[in-house]
């Protein structure tokens, strides 16, 4: 039996990748076409055939690119020998603890609390960045239910996914709720896996301190998530585990690894000391939604988090800021901003965007596909304006920084 190489972005099967292609694609998207192939469709390898393959079709034909995202994504292969993780103690490595570097246990022995049943809108698959295999999910909405919490999944919430070479995977969510009567809890996570099958996540709930659901700031959860690219659904299972047992010894526990200088991601925002801006590197105005304020919360926080709703970049980059993300604001003394987001350039990259810190001393970092002409941002470093207020929105400018 022959089996023959797959010719991404070959719609009509005839050999090449021409403009007949970008043609008979651009007849798909407007319905007046049917693809038979959807599999050398799916330029970015999301499951999906979408305007998001259209576009890397267009990189390519205008030579912006040399190949497709879906032909950079590399198959993890486990490090030998590959154990099964499920009913053990799973360890994070040192650098992603996720709150528990003792160890995560199985969540289904906890009890349950609550479910997230989520729709997604759009998912990003960046390529290798400086930290590994890079996608970005971002959630359109949905709903919650369990004994003692209901309520929607507001849109715009984002969960970064990076799949390491060694079959390893980090997670982190960001994520707003909003209970039935009305009250907005934030639930920022932090997950890994030491295969793509064990997904374990430890969420960091922030309530109200005052009303009915102050009891989610002094749980202890792990909570299993579940995506299906095919379906853009995502399912998350939050658990109790204040009453499972944790020793984990050589039997029963696995630990995460990572293969040899692969660079580590940070759950902080970057802290800038001793320098000063440089020249002006980009000014982005930033349109945002209503606020959605938990309000005084745990670990004498005060959580308001503001959705960024669009905008546009100019400057050294020119981008559009994708409807996604937020400004997840602490509004305790000193005031502090972390706004995570991103950018999706004119010639159609997508770099993720983070900006934090107390006011007057904003610091922004991003991440990006690391062999991109924009693949400097991924270790250049820049400083911050504060936010200021703008035509339907806010204005903050970027400046590389000096020492």
């Amino acid at each position: 039996m022959f089996s023959f190489a797959i010719q991404y972005g070959d719609i009509n099967s005839d050999g090449s990748v021409n403009s007949l292609d970008f043609g008979l694609y651009r007849l798909y998207l407007l319905g007046s076409y049917e693809i038979k192939n959807t599999t050398v469709a799916d330029l970015n390898g999301d499951g999906s055939v979408d305007s998001i393959d259209f576009g890397a079709l267009r990189k390519y034909l205008l030579g912006f690119i040399s190949s497709f995202p879906v032909e950079e994504i590399v198959v993890p292969t486990p490090t030998p020998p590959v154990q099964q993780s499920e009913n053990m103690i799973l360890i994070p490595h040192n650098s992603w603890t996720c709150g528990m570097p003792a160890g995560i246990p199985q969540p289904e022995k906890g009890v349950l609390v609550f479910e997230a049943n989520m729709k997604l809108d759009t998912i990003y698959n960046l390529g290798k960045t400086q930290y590994g295999q890079r996608k970005v999910f971002v959630v359109q909405g949905g709903t919650i239910t369990g004994p003692k919490f209901t309520g929607n999944v507001m849109s715009g919430g984002l969960d970064f996914q990076l799949d390491i070479s060694n079959g390893s995977m980090e997670i982190e969510q960001l994520l707003v709720f909003k209970t039935n009567d009305g009250n907005y809890v934030y639930f920022r996570s932090a997950g890994t896996a030491a295969n793509q099958n064990d997904v374990r996540i430890v969420p960091d709930i922030e309530a109200p301190n005052n009303g009915s659901y102050n009891w989610l700031n002094s749980g202890k959860y792990a909570a299993r998530r579940v995506v299906d690219t095919a379906a853009k659904t995502m399912k998350i299972s939050v658990y109790d585990i204040s009453s499972v047992a944790v020793n984990p010894d050589s039997t029963n526990s696995i630990t995460v690894t990572k293969p040899e200088g692969v660079q580590s991601q940070s759950w902080d925002y970057r802290k800038a000391y001793s320098e000063r801006k440089g020249n002006v590197f980009i000014t982005e105005l930033v349109n945002l939604g209503g606020s959605q304020s938990v309000g005084a919360t745990k670990n004498n926080g005060n959580r308001n988090i503001i959705p960024i709703t669009g905008g546009n970049v100019t400057g050294s980059i020119n981008a559009r800021i994708i409807p996604a993300g937020a400004d997840y604001q602490n509004l305790s003394h000193p005031m502090s901003i972390d706004a995570r987001y991103l950018w999706e350039t004119d010639d159609g990259e997508i770099i993720i965007v983070r900006n934090g810190g107390a006011f007057g001393s904003l610091v922004p970092t991003f991440e990006v596909r690391a062999d991109s002409k924009y693949a400097y941002l991924n270790n250049k470093l820049y400083l911050s304006s504060d936010p200021a207020m703008g035509a339907g929105g806010v204005t903050i400018t970027f400046y590389e920084s000096e020492k």
